[in-house]
């Protein structure tokens, strides 16, 4: 027994031994534990996760005279960007509609690797992929942490689940003899049964999280974005099964109803949430759900719905509607004190522009650092993983970036990220 124990000690200091140092030399510091900035900090990075966080004297007092690896010179150091919604498998354009004739699981999988590669040089080293075609993104999160691509640490939902028509139906806009009749491992349910076998399919896939379109949606080939889609019994089921199967629930939700329905069944967050009322607010946050706001894809919309062609013309009546009214919901949420984590829904809009989100946000009322909070610890609170992930603190995962200035002065400076850390491995720095 001795023999093992020093054999497994011995493992361990040569473990050690091989780990990476990286002491990182910030000039400034956001610390969104505090909502402060502090001066003159560094970090000292030990293999994927940090070891210390202090001034120059006191790093280099703890390291007692053992010199790091390398040592970088830094600006304004923060957590790493987390985006709560976004769609890695593909990009929005005028031809969007007749990709999916077209191409096959291996183009979306190889676009998806493409897109997840410009998402972490924006800085975003953490998403939660908010539904694919054909669960490619929980093979991109599997490459991705086995060193076989290059991404952001990935939370996905693998197909999204909807009803016989509602905003997640594979099949809609298809003529009558190509719709057949999908079901729940294609994502389609229409009884608490079926909705408990499409959550459990999902975890047999693979899935970190679950994803509902509880009401129509603004880029599904249907006339009504608001109308609820599940009964309240298939919203039980689901919701219910997938806590016990240790998965959140995220519902997509523009219409009041089936947000109602969608926050009493449990939901972990409301995606959008363009028409929520104050009394759907307070529920809100009487039962602790997030709204991930999206007002970045909501003004993309708007725009793109006033030029001729670029939308089917069954579309352009809801983007032009939802783009304003998602702005003004946000702002309302905040002023409510509705818990609100960062979303794009990039794939509407183009990825690595996600850092736009954050100059909407202050736009609608948060400052500065309750905007980049959303993004870091709110982001992690609603992942579960606030012990591992949004803070520069010690024990936590090394995900950092870096821009030039103060983005607690200037938030758009978030857009022109110039060093990424994620996992104390550098992707970028310049």
């Amino acid at each position: 027994m001795k023999r093992i124990l020093m054999i497994a000690a011995l493992t361990v200091l040569a473990a050690n031994a091989l780990a990476q140092t990286t002491v990182l030399e910030c000039a400034q510091l956001v610390d969104v534990s505090d909502g402060e900035l502090l001066e003159d900090i560094h970090i000292l990075v030990e293999g994927e996760r940090i070891k210390a966080v202090g001034t120059a004297s006191e790093i280099d007092k703890m390291m007692a005279g053992n010199e790091a690896q390398q040592r970088i010179e830094l600006d304004t150091c923060l957590p790493g960007l987390m985006d709560m919604h976004v769609h890695l498998k593909h990009q929005n354009s005028p031809n969007h509609y007749i990709k999916r004739f077209v191409q096959s699981e291996a183009d979306y999988t190889l676009k998806a690797a493409h897109f997840a590669r410009i998402t972490l040089n924006a800085g975003f080293t953490t998403v939660r992929d908010m539904g694919d075609q054909s669960f490619e993104t929980v093979a991109l999160r599997n490459a991705i942490s086995a060193g076989h691509a290059i991404g952001p640490r990935i939370f996905a939902a693998g197909k999204s689940i909807a009803t016989t028509g509602g905003h997640a139906d594979p099949t809609n806009g298809h003529r009558p003899d190509l719709m057949g009749d999908p079901g729940p491992n294609e994502g389609v349910i229409n009884s608490p049964d079926e909705a408990r076998k499409a959550v459990r399919y999902r975890y047999k896939r693979g899935a970190d999280v679950i994803k509902i379109t509880a009401t129509g949606g603004v880029l599904s080939l249907a006339s009504n974005s608001q109308n609820p889609q599940f009964t309240q019994s298939e919203l039980d089921a689901l919701i219910e099964t997938a806590n016990e199967y240790g998965m959140g629930v995220a519902a997509h939700a523009h219409g009041e109803e089936g947000m109602r329905r969608a926050v009493l069944a449990g939901v972990r967050s409301i995606e959008h949430g363009t028409f929520m009322t104050p009394d759907i607010m307070e529920l809100m946050k009487e039962r602790g759900t997030f709204l991930v706001p999206t007002m970045l894809a909501g003004d993309f919309v708007g725009r793109k719905a006033k030029e001729e062609g670029y939308f089917p013309e069954i579309i352009r009546p809801k983007a032009l509607a939802v783009g304003p009214q998602i702005f003004a919901t946000f702002k309302k949420a905040h002023e409510a004190g509705v818990e609100i984590a960062f979303g794009t829904d990039s794939g509407v809009s183009a990825h690595g522009d996600n850092a736009t989100e954050f100059s909407l946000m202050v736009d609608g009322g948060m400052t500065p650092m309750e905007a980049i909070r959303a993004a870091t610890v709110t982001a992690a609170d609603l992942l579960g993983r606030e012990a591992q992930l949004g803070r520069i603190a010690v024990g936590y995962y090394a995900d950092i970036v870096a821009v030039n200035g103060n983005p607690l002065e200037d938030i758009s400076l978030l857009q022109d990220v110039r060093f990424v850390m994620k996992g104390g491995e550098i992707y970028r720095n310049n």
